[in-house]
């Protein structure tokens, strides 16, 4: 508003404040509506809903995802977004929606890993030639080659 004062231009002070030409034609408004140290120009943090586990029990959710997923009572050593919603409900009682669950996992200091694809039957020795040896034979020839 004080840029306004001064007699900048409306798209000036956005450029300037980093926001839309729209919101700064907002807070022209209201600053005449209802004065320039209105409530309605305070600047609001956005809304962020707290978190439903209490800190004792998200340490008791880092221990159990840490422990692994046959621990708690799954088929196979991959944690998915589901079954981690699934252990929340399981445990705690609180409904997560799975692709929720990020937030979450980051503040316990958890990241997404995918794990990586490989044949339990591959032979190291036959990849490494294979890289070394014939891909770039068949990178050099292009599509022709064989």
């Amino acid at each position: 508003m004080q840029l306004l004062d001064q007699g900048w231009r409306v798209q000036d002070v956005a450029a300037a404040v980093g926001a839309s030409r729209k919101s700064v034609y907002l807070w022209k408004q209201a600053a005449g509506r209802h004065g320039a140290r209105s409530r309605g120009l305070a600047a609001k943090p956005p809304y962020v809903r707290a978190c439903r586990l209490s800190l004792r029990e998200r340490a008791r959710l880092k221990r159990l995802l840490t422990a692994g997923p046959r621990r708690a009572g799954f088929a196979t050593d991959l944690w998915t977004l589901p079954r981690v919603a699934e252990l929340v409900a399981r445990e705690f009682g609180v409904a997560y929606h799975p692709s929720h669950l990020g937030r979450l996992l980051h503040a316990l200091g958890l990241s997404c890993q995918k794990p990586a694809r490989r044949s339990q039957e591959q032979d190291p020795a036959a990849v490494r030639t294979w890289r070394e040896q014939t891909w770039p034979k068949i990178k050099k020839g292009g599509r022709g080659a064989s």
